[in-house]
C-alpha cells in the first residue's frame, strides 16, 4: 500500500467557546493532524465561532481558556486565523481599523486573527485539499 499523501485542512468554526464543544473539538482535531504530520492551512471563524478571537474572554482560573490555548496554537504553527468581518462587527468585536472606521472606543480581537471577508475563505479551501467545519448547534 502506497503511503498517503499529506492533507492541507482549512478548519471552519461556527461555535463559540463555552456554549458549544466546536472550538475544542477543533482544537483537538487540529493538534492531531499536525502531529500525524498535516498542514493546517487556514482557520476561518463564522457566526459565533468569531468569539474564539475576543481579547476580552476571561474565563474563570478552573476552566480552560479556549481562546488562550487557540493563540498559542495558532502561534506556536504558524497559521493564518481569520474572522468573519460581518460576523465578528454583528458580535461587537472589531480589530483596530474597524474600531475607527465605527468611532469606537477600543479594538478587542486579539492577535493572531485577522478580520477578512468570505472572499479569504474562499482563497483558502480552493488551497486545501480538505475543509472540515466545527458548528456550534444549539445549546
Amino acid at each position: 500500500m502506497a503511503a498517503e499523501e499529506a492533507a492541507r485542512f482549512t478548519l471552519v468554526i461556527t461555535g463559540a467557546p463555552y456554549s458549544s464543544q466546536a472550538p475544542q473539538t477543533a482544537l483537538y482535531f487540529a493538534r492531531a493532524a499536525v502531529t500525524a504530520g498535516h498542514t493546517i492551512a487556514q482557520v476561518f471563524l463564522y457566526g459565533d465561532g468569531v468569539h474564539l478571537a475576543s481579547s476580552l474572554a476571561s474565563p474563570p482560573s478552573d476552566e480552560t481558556d479556549w481562546p488562550a490555548e487557540w493563540r498559542a496554537f495558532l502561534g506556536e504553527h504558524r497559521i493564518p486565523a481569520t474572522c468573519c468581518i460581518a460576523s465578528a462587527l454583528r458580535r461587537g468585536l472589531l480589530d483596530e481599523s474597524e474600531a475607527k472606521r465605527y468611532a469606537k472606543p477600543a479594538s478587542n480581537i486579539a492577535a493572531p486573527y485577522q478580520v477578512a471577508g468570505l472572499g479569504d475563505w474562499l482563497a483558502a479551501t480552493q488551497d486545501s485539499t480538505r475543509t472540515l467545519y466545527f458548528n456550534g448547534g444549539q445549546s
